[in-house]
């Protein structure tokens, strides 16, 4: 896998890398790459860390977040950890979604696999068609193999939202349309999957519908793909956050918890409204601005994030979000 959101040395321009973590910095320059690999980014962000001198502790696995009357109690394999604010970046691909519908567990999600090599057979069922999905589907047809996509919301190579976090990236259009020339890529779109279950001799059989009542059985030799999504770490921390109805996150002006004074949330788990910062350069957008929260209450000079609003990476007023291109 690799990023999809092109990396270029532009900040002499007065234009950051957009998979830049850091002023000043920029992957492109760094590994010489325009979609880094995720080992060749974490070697950038070893670098920043480092020229920084951050105190980056790793190996630590935090087992639970306790809140008190000055602070947090951190409870973690090393012992434990006392701070007055927490910011959680926990990330979500280590935490994938496995329960997606009844019979997921027959399935292996996407996450899993170190090398589409490890896909059995000459053919494949990948259920989920956003980025992860249709990533696995080139990378296998690449290999010969037929491949069939499932995708309820009916992307594919249409053009929907302007907005990236909904829509396949140009990046990844490109590559399908290259890659389907060849006939092995099967997109069955605007269906969800209901069930999963094993043969009572050898395969498996997915049954799907769409919003119509219309249904697909669907049957394959191999386990079929899950490209369904994280879960994302929150889970660790839901009694400290809240949720609306629809499960949505609900976080304050800060990005700061809204039933835990002094936790914040940062990373592609942000959301306002409908409004995703799923992608680096969105999530980038909000550390200044969580750090001014921070630095207010600590009485800090606050001065040195003047730069980061002219860099475009403080964004706290959300009124200019979320407006189609119509062209």
């Amino acid at each position: 896998m690799r990023l999809i959101t092109p990396s270029f040395t532009s900040n002499a321009y007065g234009m950051m890398d957009l998979n830049a973590v850091a002023l000043k910095t920029s992957p492109a320059y760094t590994l010489g790459t325009e979609h880094p690999t995720g080992l060749e980014y974490a070697q950038y962000l070893q670098v920043v860390s480092q020229y920084r001198k951050l105190p980056v502790q790793t190996g630590v696995d935090v087992s639970e977040v306790i809140p008190e009357n000055d602070g947090f109690r951190l409870i973690h394999s090393g012992g434990e950890l006392r701070s007055r604010y927490v910011i959680w970046a926990a990330g979500e691909f280590q935490y994938p979604k496995l329960d997606s519908f009844s019979g997921a567990e027959y399935g292996v999600h996407s996450s899993l696999f170190s090398s589409w090599t490890a896909v059995q057979g000459d053919e494949c069922v990948i259920i989920g068609g956003y980025e992860s999905g249709v990533d696995a589907a080139i990378h296998l047809s690449k290999l010969g193999k037929k491949v069939t996509v499932i995708d309820r919301n009916s992307r594919g190579l249409s053009k929907g939202s302007s907005d990236p976090s909904v829509e396949l990236s140009p990046y990844t259009k490109d590559r399908l349309r290259t890659e389907m020339v060849h006939e092995r890529i099967h997109l069955i779109q605007g269906y969800e999957v209901k069930w999963l279950e094993p043969e009572e001799t050898e395969g498996y059989a997915l049954y799907c519908e769409n919003e119509f009542g219309d249904s697909h059985l669907i049957k394959t030799a191999q386990a079929p793909v899950l490209a369904t999504g994280f879960q994302g770490s929150l889970h660790l921390i839901e009694h400290l956050i809240e949720r609306n109805k629809e499960g949505q996150l609900q976080l304050g002006a800060a990005d700061e918890s809204t039933i835990t004074s002094g936790l914040f949330v940062t990373g592609p788990q942000v959301l306002h409204d409908h409004l995703q910062f799923c992608f680096i350069y969105k999530f980038r957008q909000r550390f200044a601005v969580v750090a001014k929260a921070i630095g207010e209450r600590l009485g800090l000079d606050l001065t040195p994030l003047d730069i980061y609003r002219q860099e475009g990476m403080f964004l706290d007023d959300l009124s200019c979000c979320g407006e189609d291109c119509t062209c």
